[in-house]
């Protein structure tokens, strides 16, 4: 039995390599959501054990951004381009390209649910 895609919600962020992720926002006319995390981080494992698995942030961040996650430990072009000195460390880029903002730190599901609804109500007025 063939079940289509559309009737079961995505339980995991889809997450892009920075290149690759950062062409899909220019060609998709999306927005970035960039997160930068290491092995060793504590906070790193607890957003993505809870904040990534809460269903509402995993629907927002799939259908209205592009998700690159960026390992500090391997990327440190990426990490020092973005001026990155504690983790986890996220960033928010416009569709063209333009910094919308950044939070540094442990980001709790229910604070990035309203940082997301913010972000996307903001641009939508704009």
């Amino acid at each position: 039995m063939n079940t289509s895609a559309s009737s079961t919600q995505t339980t995991e962020i889809e997450w892009h390599s920075y290149d690759d992720g950062m062409a899909r926002g220019k060609f998709e006319k999306k927005k970035v959501f960039l997160h930068f995390t290491a092995e060793w981080c504590y906070y790193c494992g607890v957003m993505e054990k809870e904040t990534f698995k809460d269903p509402a942030i995993i629907s927002s961040l799939n259908k209205n951004f592009i998700s690159i996650k960026i390992d500090y430990d391997r990327e440190t072009q990426t990490s020092d381009f973005y001026r990155v000195r504690g983790l986890p460390d996220t960033i928010f880029i416009a569709e063209d390209g333009q910094l919308i903002g950044r939070r540094p730190g442990y980001i709790a599901p229910e604070l990035l649910k309203r940082i997301l609804k913010s972000i996307l109500k903001e641009r939508s007025q704009e």
